[in-house]
């Protein structure tokens, strides 16, 4: 990454010199076509130079990162011996409405905690009983509301048919993408999306699979809590054999 960036430097004061030179030569020959010349070199060096190149990570790198977390989140969860789904809390039962946060119940049919039992530190809650985790997608999501410029709070349901697949796609994450909607069930589909291999290590940790989801799956359902102002599941996630990835959640009343 290093060589990359004294590489672009190089190329941007390459550019300005010969910009520079290109100018100076057009001033003393009054040639109209040198001082194009030099004016377009001076203006893309310039440009270039001001303008940092964005970074990629490798997957593999990401996928090495991502996945002690969710080693953590499944000790944590096999010690708690909870078998219940986890409920993606809407904004309005946050202290933090711009955040997300995950509620796993101790047992079904459990209430709700309310905005002032989610405003602690403890990973535990007492009444009504179970635990509480930062989505490993939260970042991801927060991600996605920086890209558009605005909260999922602010956007429906409805609207999510075509902005997500655009979004998705200026993120380079996947270009084929859909978004079906039924009642209180909302079915997302992806194929050849970037975090295939980090959900398919998900899907290794059978109660973070089942309980929490993937990081994306995760931040599509942090994104639907604040879209829906209701409480989500993640009722089932897999992928076809066509590379299809497909994500069933629930919107719960509350």
């Amino acid at each position: 990454m290093i060589a990359r960036t004294v590489n672009y430097r190089m190329v941007s004061y390459l550019m300005l010199a010969l910009g520079a030179l290109a100018l100076l030569f057009s001033a003393y020959t009054s040639s109209y076509v040198l001082a194009f010349i030099g004016l377009g070199l001076t203006f893309w060096g310039a440009l270039f130079l001001y303008i940092k190149p964005s970074k990629y990570v490798r997957l593999e790198l990401l996928t090495a990162t991502s996945s002690s977390t969710l080693f953590n989140i499944e000790r944590m969860l096999t010690n708690a011996g909870s078998n219940q789904k986890g409920i993606y809390l809407p904004p309005k039962r946050l202290e933090d409405y711009t955040s997300s946060l995950l509620f796993i119940p101790k047992t079904a049919n459990q209430p709700l905690p309310t905005t002032a039992k989610t405003n602690t530190t403890e990973t535990k809650s007492q009444n009504p009983t179970g635990l509480f985790i930062t989505p490993p997608g939260l970042a991801l999501s927060k991600l996605f509301e920086k890209h558009l410029g605005k909260s999922f709070t602010e956007t429906k349901l409805e609207d999510l048919h075509t902005l997500l697949p655009k979004l998705l796609e200026e993120l380079e994450i996947t270009k084929n993408t859909t978004v079906q909607t039924e009642d209180n069930t909302v079915i997302i589909e992806m194929k050849n999306h970037i975090f295939e291999a980090l959900c398919e290590e998900t899907r290794k940790l059978r109660r973070t699979h089942e309980t929490v989801g993937c990081p994306l799956s995760s931040a599509l359902a942090c994104m639907l809590a604040k879209a829906t102002g209701k409480p989500v599941i993640i009722e089932k996630e897999g992928t076809t054999t066509d590379e299809t990835t497909s994500i069933e959640y629930t919107i719960l009343e509350d």
